[in-house]
C-alpha cells in the first residue's frame, strides 16, 4: 500500500515526515535493521544475523507496497531514515482476515520525541480502514516503555511466552503478547 506522505512536528520541535516505504529505501533498510539490532536486546535478530541483499530488501519492499492491506511506514528528519513501522496481514485465511500484525523500531536517538507514537497511531487508522478488527503485537516483557506506549494506545496484554528470547549470554526473556481491538 501506498501511504501518502504526512508531516508532523517532534518534541523537539523537528519536522519528522511520515511515508511508505520505496525500493529506494532498501539500503538505508538495511543498515537500520543491523544498527538497531545492536542497540536494543529488544529486536528479534542480532545485527550479524542480517545478510540481506539490497534486491532481496527491494523485493520485500515491492511486495508490501503491491498488497492493499499492508504498509511499511518510514520515519525521516531533515532526510534521515529514523526509524519504520509496519502492518502486516497474518496471512491469506478467511478466518485469519480481520487480524494483523504491527511492529515497529526506532534509532535509539530518536526515541522519546513522539515518533513512534504517531507512527503506531498511523498504521493502527489505516489498519481499521483496511477492515482490520484486531491489532497484534509482540513485545519482550522488560521493554517497560514500549509496553507504556502501546498501553496508552489501547493494546492489553494477553499473554506471555517464557523464555521466548535467547541471548548469545544464555540469559532468556518473555514475550508478551499484546492486542488491541479496532471495533
Amino acid at each position: 500500500m501506498i501511504y501518502e506522505p504526512r508531516e508532523i512536528t517532534c518534541r523537539d520541535g523537528r519536522s519528522c515526515i511520515l511515508r511508505s516505504a520505496a525500493v529506494t529505501d532498501a539500503n538505508d533498510l538495511i543498515r537500520y535493521l543491523k544498527v538497531t539490532a545492536g542497540e536494543t536486546p529488544f529486536l528479534i535478530r542480532e545485527p550479524d544475523e542480517i545478510s540481506l541483499t539490497p534486491e532481496q530488501e527491494e523485493h520485500f519492499i515491492e511486495g508490501i507496497v503491491k498488497e492493499p492491506r499492508e504498509l511499511m511506514l518510514i520515519g525521516t528528519v531533515a532526510g534521515e531514515h529514523v526509524g519504520n513501522c509496519s502492518l502486516m496481514s497474518l496471512g491469506n485465511y478467511e478466518r485469519y482476515a480481520h487480524r494483523c500484525s504491527v511492529a515497529i523500531a526506532l534509532y535509539q536517538k530518536y526515541c522519546g520525541l513522539g515518533i513512534g507514537r504517531e507512527m503506531l497511531k498511523t498504521v493502527l487508522t489505516v489498519a481499521k480502514q483496511c477492515g482490520y478488527e484486531q491489532a497484534e503485537l509482540e513485545v519482550v516483557s522488560t521493554n517497560t516503555p514500549a509496553i507504556r506506549l502501546y498501553e496508552s494506545l489501547g493494546f492489553e496484554i494477553w499473554g506471555t511466552q517464557p523464555h521466548s528470547v535467547r541471548y548469545r549470554d544464555g540469559s532468556y526473556a518473555d514475550d508478551h503478547f499484546m492486542v488491541k481491538r479496532l471495533v
